[in-house]
């Protein structure tokens, strides 16, 4: 939905009244509105269905070198005058203490408009269709009856309109559409013992940017069949061997390893003390920039918020920064951070545009974009056909990581034992752990952009009061030398 004249004409109404402050020398004015609807199918019934909406403005202004920030839901010239000059009080206060004035790298005015492309509204798909379409899948699951005690799938859409307006003549306006869809079955033996298999990954990890044309295109029922299976198989399948082995993690679950061992590390308001309440420090540093050998010389993460149907796609950031593709590791070495304007200035650098906010009424923050591998060549199967003696490793299960993105454990829903270039048998309840750059530095094979996929994690966690965010990962498979496997 278009962002109406009256609420242009409010965010400018706020602009104008920060103009006039003589104290202010940056602001920004925010208009967000979302919508969102989840649905779920679980065990034959309609399960979990639920809608939010939410509108309001906010602005943040610098005055005397300190940030303010307000907010408001009321859609009135009044209310902009009292949110401006709420966040100038702040600000103002805020000035008594700050060690240091805000500083913000450069940006050019930018003016423009961004659409997620959508080929089918998921918002004008009747309730009736969504159950349908999620409880052929969900059926299939069940099929057979026991030792399938569970299944369930499910969708959920969000649209989210944004509208920014800066003193430095910003004016950009975003139209956001997202989607997730998944399904899983829970096998349950005679003695109690439970296996689990989703699809297409684990759930929460299957989001993209897309309209409704996402459904036909996940294959849900063609792929329950084998879900079910596989659930099935697991229950009496061996655990996962101890011992050191070479790892080849599958695109789902090495989407989750860049998630925990790459996109929060390289968080700059991390490594600077800023942020750390939640998901912790960084054992990244700015002195180890162009340094640190974080992986080996294949390996090259990259921040991109222009990657098709990426969670973490779109035009600007909250801050207006424009979308565009940089490295983070390049060829191994650490290179650069996920980064604010404030913070980048900290460093003399330019920002990496990876600043949001999840609604209205939360301050901008740095968050993960689209944090990828960047894939090398040839398929899964060649890089099963070159591995003698491994484990491949398939949707993440649960994971652990310390407070500073260093030691890790991850146990994932299934696992193959590869001997001789060959998968040799399933195996259940598979976990590896590690070090993050020991493990980037044993990576000796990366595949193609052919076996890449980008996985959409819906709600990362970050900030006090906390905000969950859309970012994600491209991933293809990629093999790790020597690494530490077990089972839980």
């Amino acid at each position: 939905m278009p962002i109406s004249a009256d609420v242009r004409e409010l965010c400018r109404t706020a602009l104008d009244r920060a103009k006039r402050h003589p104290d202010v020398t940056h602001a920004e004015v925010r208009y967000h509105r979302d919508r969102s609807e989840r649905l779920r199918v679980r065990d034959g019934a309609p399960d979990g269905i639920g809608e939010h909406q939410s509108a309001g403005f906010a602005v943040r202004v610098i005055a005397r070198g300190a940030w303010g920030f307000a907010c408001t839901a009321i859609p009135a010239a009044k209310a902009m005058t009292q949110m401006v000059d709420d966040a100038v009080a702040i600000a103002l206060a805020s000035s008594r203490l700050i060690r240091a004035p805000v500083v913000l790298a450069p940006i050019e005015p930018q003016v423009g408009h961004y659409e997620t492309p959508v080929a089918v509204d998921p918002f004008g798909v009747s309730l009736e269709q969504k159950l349908e379409d999620l409880s052929v899948p969900e059926a299939e699951l069940r099929r057979g009856g026991p030792p399938i005690r569970s299944a369930e799938a499910w969708m959920s859409w969000t649209e989210i309109d944004k509208l920014l307006l800066t003193l430095e003549g910003t004016d950009v306006e975003q139209h956001l559409v997202y989607g997730d869809i998944g399904m899983l079955a829970v096998a349950v033996a005679d003695d109690g013992r439970s296996q689990r298999r989703s699809f297409p990954g684990t759930p929460g990890t299957n989001g993209q940017q897309a309209g409704y044309e996402a459904i036909a295109e996940a294959g849900l029922t063609q792929a329950a069949p084998r879900i079910r299976r596989e659930a099935i198989e697991l229950l009496s399948a061996p655990q996962c061997p101890e011992g050191k082995r070479d790892v080849i993690l599958a695109s789902n679950q090495l989407a989750l390893q860049v998630h925990e061992s790459c996109g929060h590390p390289t968080e700059l308001d991390r490594a600077l003390g800023a942020e750390i309440s939640l998901a912790g420090g960084s054992f990244l540093q700015p002195e180890q920039l162009g340094k640190l050998r974080y992986g080996s010389d294949i390996v090259t993460l990259t921040a991109d918020s222009v990657a098709p149907r990426g969670l973490g796609t779109f035009g600007w950031d909250d801050e207006g920064t424009p979308a565009k593709k940089s490295p983070l590791i390049q060829d191994g070495i650490f290179v650069d951070y996920l980064s604010s304007r404030e913070t980048a200035a900290a460093l003399g650098r330019a920002s990496t545009g990876t600043v949001r906010a999840d609604g209205f009424n939360r301050v901008p923050m740095i968050r993960m974009i689209n944090v990828s591998l960047e894939p090398r060549s040839g398929s899964l199967e060649d890089l099963i056909l070159d591995t003698r003696d491994g484990i491949l490793f398939d949707t993440n299960q649960s994971w652990s990581i310390d407070d500073l993105r260093l030691n890790f454990q991850f146990s994932c829903e299934l696992a193959w034992e590869i001997k001789n270039g060959k998968r040799v048998r399933l195996l259940r309840d598979a976990r590896y752990t590690g070090v993050t750059p020991e493990l980037w530095r044993s990576c000796d094979a990366i595949c193609g952009p052919e076996e890449t996929r980008i996985w959409g994690l819906a709600n990362c966690g970050k900030g006090d009061p906390i905000q969950a965010m859309q970012v994600a990962h491209g991933a293809p498979p990629a093999r790790f030398r020597n690494t530490e496997v077990g089972h839980s």
